[in-house]
């Protein structure tokens, strides 16, 4: 037994009469020494010894890196060019006080006001109606003023006019006003599904006497906001695509990696093909028209859940693989279950954020958030820390990773183009985030807005853009590479390893191929395939015969 404790491991010299059994031995028969030739790796000291099927990414020239980030934007831009000339998200319908019947200038402050709605079919999807006061207040004096409101919902149908909801609608508000001219405009009410094609809304307020006799309240603008019926159709188109897009992308990917086994694939394949390409089927959601067919609120949660998972489910892509390129031991408890409880506290926070209006204004059409600003203001504050948390974390874990493993070929590549795309997708999300959420004080109405703050559908093209091209884009370069698709399973598992990288060779000839293509081969290419393995059998039984 000859000892390898420099190497890390240890090895028997097989004998003259071992060897000879060996190849005496038929070659169906052979091929069980093969079998474990995948299980005799050195022993390293140390964490980073993993066998993973060879990725694109190692192959890729940079022309092709440089087309394929190019066919990134490329694609990105040209979905943005669509929202620029496509339609507004919104539509808006005005009405003045003044222009209404039986409405007279003494009467601005109380009402009531009768208003109809415009004509509505299920493409307008949702239904606010907002008021703005208008004040001949010269002296440029900032005030509030609390009043309450009450509110009447009609809903028009060919047998005649119903009332919609019978429970009292007696609500408080409150006027603010920043300067002289228009106060800040005031969410009225909120109806999460349009029933019926006509409304009508009768209101009348309570407490603003005092205000109309000290700044005389000159005119009220009161706005119907809907969601435009030529965006709502460009919505479903493009999530149809995508959607269809995303499941010939899934199948693609679990095409070519049915050839290997799944303890082969490397985090990167088995991220891309069991969560994230699921995961954006659901948020593409082919199932979006059911939100207009059906008189629910189950189909807008299910596509706000599924929104809120994918987006979670990139975060939590984003610290595992950070965490696992420097860990191949990855048990659940010690290494999932503390980045599930972080992501999933953003998870919770998020969708109670975003199902709380639609559940309460399914009850109530005038609920305000003004009701709930201590349990509202609680939640945005936990979503914060949590946000902040997981930021903090993220980039620890990156600095860690960078400052372990940049100098290693495979690695370094991994975590460029890794980072390199993150950082994309980083900007724009905390963006949106910053202009949904906010980090300062939300004004009452925020929630009852909060999908109709996009001035066009480019930032909507946008947005759901850069998140299917980002994922596109990385199944492609995560894929097993053309060479290791032509060839046997076995000959193209590469060690992701750094006593395997190539250390002699530049950082440019280890990833984007030298002169001779040594350093494209894999770490098994010098071992002798099956037919030459027979050959040498049968040329050595030969000699035996004629001996």
């Amino acid at each position: 037994m000859e000892s390898g404790n420099n190497l890390g491991y240890s090895y028997y010299m097989p004998k003259g009469g071992l060897l000879s059994l060996k190849t005496l031995c038929p070659g169906n028969c052979c091929d069980i020494f093969g079998v474990f030739n995948r299980y005799l790796a050195p022993a390293y000291h140390h964490d980073r010894c993993e066998r993973s099927v060879q990725m694109k990414l190692y192959t890729l020239h940079k022309r092709e890196f440089v087309m394929i980030l190019l066919g990134f934007f490329v694609a990105l831009g040209l979905v943005i060019l669509i929202g620029l000339v496509g339609p507004p998200i919104t539509w808006t319908a005005e009405t003045l006080a003044s222009s209404l019947l039986n409405v007279t200038e003494n009467e601005m402050a109380s009402g009531p006001f009768v208003l109809p709605s415009p004509p509505l079919t299920a493409y307008h999807q949702q239904l606010w109606l907002m008021a703005k006061i208008e004040t001949r207040n010269q002296d440029g004096e900032a005030f509030e003023k609390p009043f309450t409101m009450t509110l009447d919902l009609y809903g028009s149908t060919k047998g005649g006019v119903v009332k919609v909801y019978e429970a009292p609608t007696q609500k408080d508000r409150r006027l603010t006003c920043p300067d002289q001219g228009m106060c800040n405009p005031i969410t009225l009410f909120h109806v999460g599904f349009i029933d019926f094609n006509k409304y009508y809304i009768a209101i009348k307020f309570f407490g603003l006497e005092s205000t109309h006799s000290r700044y005389h309240i000159k005119n009220i603008h009161f706005f119907f906001k809907t969601y435009n019926p030529s965006f709502t159709q460009l919505e479903i188109s493009f999530r149809f695509l995508y959607s269809l897009t995303t499941f010939v992308v899934t199948s693609w990917l679990m095409y070519v990696l049915r050839k290997y086994v799944i303890a082969d694939w490397s985090i990167e394949q088995k991220w891309m093909s069991t969560i994230l390409l699921p995961l954006l089927f659901l948020y593409n959601n082919p199932a979006l028209p059911l939100m207009f067919l059906m008189n629910s609120t189950v189909p807008g949660m299910l596509d706000a859940i599924f929104q809120v998972t994918f987006l979670s489910g990139i975060f939590l892509f984003w610290l595992s693989i950070y965490h696992g390129l420097r860990q191949v031991e990855r048990r659940f408890l010690t290494f999932y279950l503390p980045k599930l409880i972080l992501v999933g506290s953003l998870w919770v926070s998020a969708i109670i954020l975003s199902c709380w209006q639609k559940l309460n204004s399914t009850r109530d059409p005038t609920y305000n958030l003004d009701m709930d600003t201590i349990k509202f203001n609680n939640l945005k504050n936990f979503f914060v820390v949590c946000g902040v948390t997981y930021l903090v974390t993220l980039v620890y874990l990156m600095f860690k990773a960078y400052s372990e493993l940049r100098s290693m070929p495979y690695f370094d590549l991994r975590l460029k183009f890794l980072t390199g795309l993150m950082l994309v997708v980083m900007k724009i999300s905390i963006g949106v985030t910053y202009m949904r959420f906010g980090m300062d004080v939300i004004e009452d109405h925020f929630v009852a807005d909060l999908s109709t703050k996009y001035s066009s559908s480019a930032e909507f093209m946008a947005f759901y853009g850069l998140l299917n091209f980002y994922i596109f884009t990385m199944a492609y370069v995560y894929s097993p590479s053309t060479s290791a698709t032509l060839q046997t399973p076995s000959s193209q598992i590469t060690k992701d390893n750094p006593s395997f990288s190539m250390v002699n060779d530049s950082d440019e000839d280890v990833i984007y191929g030298s002169e001779d293509d040594e350093s494209k081969m894999p770490l098994n290419h010098h071992l002798p395939s099956r037919s030459q393995k027979s050959n040498k059998s049968n040329n050595l039984l030969h000699h035996d015969d004629s001996d």
